[in-house]
């Protein structure tokens, strides 16, 4: 490396000519766009399907968002595809606008409108990054040629929205992407000849937004930034600002604060913060802060748990127990002196109310759970007073175990009953060896003498022949599957000595990282009889055969008595 040109190099900051940002309060929301269906949804590690996105959608306007990026239409067949489904299915309430990306390309921007076609509200947003880094290095054009693209860009998409006779019901979106990274005056420049190509516009109908496509200034020249563009930006009476923040040094939520304190007035960003890298700002968390200092969101998140069932689903990336507001650890104390101050503060909630004059005032709990759909759990450690969370915590972090959840009442309820008959905590090892018993080596009414593949006609299904012994009389039983694990149901389900059953659900995880790690399974059964539900546990080298294992300690655990 050159000793004189140093790896990383100090951003130079853009200073306003009057910084009144840091003297301002926040006491009202900003207009909040989701976009999670687009930028959201690229970065995912597999895209949603139609399905995922219609509910997704759907909880979006049950939360209160009024604009909702859907797609990149020209980009994606499928986002072509979902946008349409919404227009033609009347999908968009009224006082609600889509929002479809497009590049400042004619083919794209043609492709776009159409897609728009018979919308009553929408926001067409068109990009076009301004860096220097981006023009010269992946463009290879300099800032002359960066402007016209912006300008034609938008003369195409106003001419392109006349034509198909939408300019009165469409606005537009221009984002001189990488804007932290930009030179301001130039970025100025770009977003006046901006304007000046789309012509007079109603506030709500021209958005200029500020990106911070990479996160690589702390929030206060963030904040600069916007303000010093607004200085010197000359239609801010037909001009909505709106900023975009990344999360690449852990700071977005800070930023959209500051930036909405420097002028800003519409905020995107996604649910849990989706997006590329790590992420876009949160808008759940961004707007439970906000609530927390008693300034109304217009957003509900009062179904929290309910909202991150969904996003889980509809991303397959599990939410960090840390997580604020959604983590399954977060209002949850370990440490004793920490429950204590939390028990007390809540035994004495109505003299807090009278002492600092408002309705929460909890030692280390800054909102009431209640207010986001949680309770209280605590969980210091493994006592008579833990619940699921802190035992499946123990699980995990101590044994490596990640129980599903429809697992953890009933490890909360292990952890309980053996605190209760021991009057004392429990150690690790008595909560492990108790889960063992229940759910890996559960009482045997069956056990699993053989199990082996067969060879079946049809490539896409799956044979397989076991040896069944109940009650200790065996029976050979064999069974066709679109899996081993599908297969030996059906097998199973052949004897007379097994109770009617269906296969519920099915969890794996690999304990460890090594070429000797095991594979665990997680099984639940549902027992025709009552419609109750049973989870059984196995652990082996091959994951088929960790599977059959938890099959059965299910179907022993369904079995029992007592059961």
């Amino acid at each position: 490396m050159d000793k004189d040109r140093p790896k990383y190099k100090k951003l130079e900051r853009v200073v306003p000519k009057h910084r009144r940002w840091p003297e301002r309060e926040l006491d009202s929301p900003p207009v909040w766009c989701s976009v999670d269906l687009r930028d959201g949804n690229q970065a995912l590690p597999i895209p949603m399907s139609p399905e995922k996105k219609s509910r997704y959608f759907d909880t979006l306007l049950r939360i209160g968002f009024k604009e909702i990026e859907v797609g990149f239409p020209s980009a994606s067949q499928d986002d072509f595809d979902f946008t349409r489904l919404l227009i033609e299915e009347g999908k968009i309430p009224a006082g609600v606008r889509i929002s479809v990306l497009t590049q400042a390309r004619k083919h794209l921007v043609e492709r776009t409108v159409e897609a728009l076609e018979g919308v009553e509200r929408a926001i067409l947003h068109c990009y076009v990054a301004t860096s220097e880094l981006h023009g010269r290095i992946v463009f290879g054009r300099g800032r002359g040629e960066v402007l016209k693209m912006a300008v034609e860009g938008t003369r195409m998409s106003r001419e392109a929205l006349e034509a198909a006779g939408l300019k009165d019901k469409i606005g537009y979106e221009f984002s001189p992407e990488e804007f932290t990274d930009t030179d301001i005056d130039f970025a100025v420049e770009v977003c006046q000849a901006v304007k000046e190509a789309w012509g007079p516009s109603r506030k709500e109908d021209f958005i200029l937004n500020l990106p911070a496509t990479v996160e690589r200034r702390p929030p206060n020249q963030y904040a600069d930034m916007v303000e010093r563009f607004i200085e010197q930006y000359g239609s801010l009476d037909e001009t909505t600002i709106s900023v975009h923040s990344h999360n690449d040094q852990g700071c977005a939520v800070a930023a959209t604060e500051l930036s909405l304190l420097a002028g800003a007035e519409r905020v995107e960003g996604t649910l849990f913060g989706h997006g590329e890298r790590t992420g876009n700002v949160d808008l759940m968390t961004f707007a439970l802060n906000l609530m927390s200092r008693g300034v109304d969101p217009e957003l509900d998140f009062s179904n929290l748990p309910e909202i991150a069932r969904m996003v889980e689903d509809a991303s397959l990336i599990p939410i960090h127990p840390r997580h604020p507001y959604a983590g399954d650890l977060v209002f949850t104390a370990f440490s004793g002196s920490h429950q204590d101050a939390i028990r007390k503060g809540m035994e004495r909630l109505e003299q807090a109310r009278e002492l600092f004059g408002c309705g929460w005032k909890v030692p280390y709990l800054h909102i009431d759970p209640a207010d986001v759909g949680r309770e209280y759990e605590r969980l210091i450690r493994i006592n008579s007073q833990s619940g699921k969370g802190g035992a499946t915590y123990i699980l995990e972090k101590e044994f490596g175990f990640t129980p599903p959840r429809g697992m953890h009442p009933e490890i909360g309820a292990l952890a309980q009953r053996l605190a209760d008959d021991s009057g004392n905590e429990i150690s690790s090892k008595e909560l492990f060896d108790a889960f063992d018993k229940k759910f890996f080596h559960p009482p045997a009414k069956h056990s699993l003498k053989k199990f082996a593949r067969t060879a079946v006609d049809d490539p896409d299904r799956v044979g397989v022949e076991i040896l069944l012994e109940t009650d200790g009389k065996k029976e050979a039983l064999a069974g066709e599957g679109n899996g081993p694990i599908s297969a030996m149901v059906h097998a199973i389900k052949k004897s007379a000595l097994v109770i009617d059953f269906t296969l519920d659900d099915f969890f794996e995880q690999t304990l460890g990282h090594t070429a000797d790690a095991k594979a665990v399974a997680f099984v639940s059964v549902k027992r025709a009889s009552d419609g109750k539900v049973f989870y059984g546990a196995g652990t082996h080298v091959n994951i088929d055969k960790a599977a059959v294992a938890a099959v059965i300690a299910a179907l022993n655990r369904a079995s029992a008595p007592e059961a």
